[in-house]
């Protein structure tokens, strides 16, 4: 099985660790490197990036999410745009997330003080969401390792109770395919399997979410007429979700927009296809090897395996990079793996 990026790669390792950081495409270095370049010497003359650039980034990455980019807003961090959705939330209200949620979706709620976060075992998720229940925030696929959640469920239980939903798909977009309009929110980190530099995340809100969601860092990036809002209260503020854009970084961004565009021409399903048939194939090659991975519901690019922390000297010796979490020895792939990835980090543990 060969890589699906062909020339736009060029790892000298073993990299298993894009659930850490991806890998940025030779298309988006250069356009990073173009714009220090242009920065460094004045050539832009006009400021340090390209709105335009902005614009493509918002409106690929609305395809790759099933939503019109108008839903979509930019940002740095996930934590930003939790942060902004917690402080629209009443006080006293209940946030349902999973036990071992990733600490960016759970401390923008934890640290108000004045609400009531609830943990429950992801498996109990949907079964947990109750009419007293506000907002239930969790990742499709956990950081830890990789488990998915049963997003159907848990959706239609919100609707049930009238709960919002807000959706992590940090370790999910770019491999799973993501309908963002099924929830309020989603928050992505694209610096993982969307293959864009760090410094850029994407937040999409329903229009009826948008209605109680107050613009809590508006600039005069957030206002209808972007020329016109430099000086005094922003007014209007932009009618689209780009109200919520945080002040972007270009250099981020350039790189962002070529990286979501080589996203789009693969395609999701087949980077799909590619991922969990190698996560399946090192699997298999652990349970050979007697170890047991963290068992999973359905097909994910991630796979955590307890009992081997003392091993991951061994493969960074070996130049195979993968990390540890919560005790896991945990490997994910992406388009740019192949086979012999897969069977070098088997190597190594066998060895």
């Amino acid at each position: 099985m060969e890589s699906l990026a062909g020339a736009e790669f060029a790892p000298d390792t073993t990299y298993l660790n894009t659930s850490s950081c991806g890998l940025l495409p030779r298309r988006s270095v250069a356009a990073v490197q173009a714009l220090a370049e242009a920065n460094a010497t004045g050539r832009r003359g006009d400021g340090a990036g390209s709105f335009e650039t902005l614009a493509a980034a918002r409106a690929s990455f609305g395809r790759l999410a099933g939503v019109d980019a108008e839903r979509v807003a930019l940002g740095s961090a996930v934590a930003v745009h939790v942060g902004l959705i917690a402080a629209s939330l009443e006080p006293g209200a209940e946030v349902l997330l999973p036990e071992g949620e990733f600490s960016s979706v759970v401390s923008p709620f934890a640290v108000r003080g004045d609400l009531r976060p609830r943990y429950v075992p992801l498996e109990r998720l949907a079964d947990e969401v109750r009419p007293g229940t506000a907002l239930v925030a969790f990742s499709s696929v956990q950081s830890a390792d990789g488990r998915l959640a049963d997003l159907p469920a848990v959706r239609e239980a919100a609707a049930a109770h009238g709960a919002r939903t807000l959706l992590d798909a940090s370790q999910s977009a770019g491999w799973l395919p993501l309908d963002a309009g099924a929830y309020d929110y989603t928050v992505t980190g694209a610096f993982k399997y969307l293959l864009c530099p760090r410094g850029t995340s994407f937040l999409t809100v329903t229009e009826e979410a948008q209605k109680s969601l107050t613009p809590i860092h508006a600039g005069w990036l957030n206002g209808e007429d972007l020329w016109g809002s430099n000086y005094g209260p922003v007014s209007p503020l932009s009618r689209t979700a780009s109200r919520y854009d945080e002040a972007t970084s270009f250099l981020s961004y350039h790189g962002a927009e070529p990286s979501l565009a080589l996203l789009e021409e693969i395609g999701v399903e087949p980077v799909h296809t590619h991922v969990t048939a190698l996560a399946a194939r090192f699997r298999d090659g652990l349970v050979s090897l007697g170890h047991e991975p963290v068992p999973v519901s359905g097909p994910s690019a991630i796979v955590s395996v307890p009992g081997l922390e003392h091993r991951q000297p061994d493969l960074r010796r070996a130049e195979v990079y993968v990390s540890l979490r919560a005790g896991n020895v945990r490997a994910s792939f992406h388009l740019y793996n192949t086979v012999a990835d897969v069977d070098r980090a088997l190597d190594v543990l066998a060895g």
